[in-house]
């Protein structure tokens, strides 16, 4: 296996091909913008930069790299010569079925599609192709050149050699692969969704304060960031897409959204690449600022 196609060029998709591409693969990094696809060729620069600054990569690594990275903006001519295609679009179910469709349409036979979903069923992605035993998630984690672990998601159909050839490529690419069963949130989110959920409720009932809420979970838990912070960082909308997937998946309460998140998401707030969510930011600052909202 050796080219890898990425359909997607966000914060995702540009970390899978970076990944990729630094491992030794031919990556075609595929969007419709070529405005995000150069964005995403400056942010994986940027992100190699930092490592070169570290001492793990050499400059010749880092050219090296960007040199395995082609920038393509039609699907057909980008995914031709695929072994494995990724998605990394929005997580949007109409989206994903379109995308899947179209792909299994112009993919090579041999390839292996995956979805990169966050907790969309892989069994209803991979029905919209005529390959489903050759469907699967990858759900790596943000910020993906960092972040060891990929959930390995099996679909209902998904072959047992497939689940290995992907099992196998992510210890490549030097991450922890995990395989688990296609039921919604997969396991990531399954248990960190519902958290963040009874973190903002906790909030939301006035038991104590943004920063209070963090601190509790920082220190007395060992988390390397508060929940409330996490959210904004995944995004509120993502957050609040998830845990409807739960709910609708599992058909339990439980799963219900906080009113505080859905008003947060109404009104435009979604964390940090909006510029508020739970707390403030300010492009350059690092400090940690709690929403005028929030403010005792």
């Amino acid at each position: 296996m050796q080219h890898i196609s990425v359909i997607g060029a966000g914060t995702m998709g540009n970390g899978i091909a970076h990944v990729f591409a630094q491992h030794g693969f031919q990556v075609n990094l595929i969007d419709v913008s070529p405005a995000a696809l150069e964005k995403a060729l400056a942010t994986i620069s940027k992100n190699l930069d930092r490592q070169v600054a570290k001492g793990s990569l050499t400059e010749a690594d880092k050219a090296a790299t960007l040199g395995r990275i082609t920038t393509v903006t039609e699907l057909d001519k980008g995914v031709v010569s695929a072994d494995l295609v990724v998605e990394a679009a929005t997580e949007n179910i109409d989206l994903k079925l379109s995308i899947f469709g179209n792909i299994d349409a112009v993919a090579p036979a041999k390839a292996i599609l995956a979805s990169n979903t966050s907790s969309i069923s892989i069994t209803r992605i991979a029905a919209a192709t005529t390959r489903p035993d050759k469907v699967i998630g990858m759900h790596f984690m943000n910020p993906v050149p960092v972040m060891k672990l990929v959930e390995v998601i099996r679909g209902y159909a998904t072959s047992d050699e497939v689940t290995a050839q992907i099992m196998d490529l992510s210890r490549q690419l030097n991450k922890v692969p995990v395989e688990v069963n296609d039921y919604p949130g997969f396991v990531a989110n399954r248990i960190l969704m519902p958290m963040i959920n009874e973190a903002i409720y906790t909030l939301y009932e006035g038991v104590s304060g943004v920063e209070e809420i963090d601190t509790v979970m920082k220190l007395g838990m060992a988390h390397p960031m508060g929940p409330l912070q996490l959210a904004d960082f995944i995004g509120l909308d993502v957050c609040l897409a998830i845990l409807r997937v739960l709910q609708d998946g599992f058909g339990n309460p439980k799963y219900a959204p906080c009113p505080l998140l859905v008003n947060m998401v109404t009104a435009g707030k979604l964390g940090a690449k909006k510029g508020e969510g739970f707390y403030t930011y300010t492009a350059g600052s690092k400090d940690l600022i709690v929403a005028p909202q929030f403010k005792k």
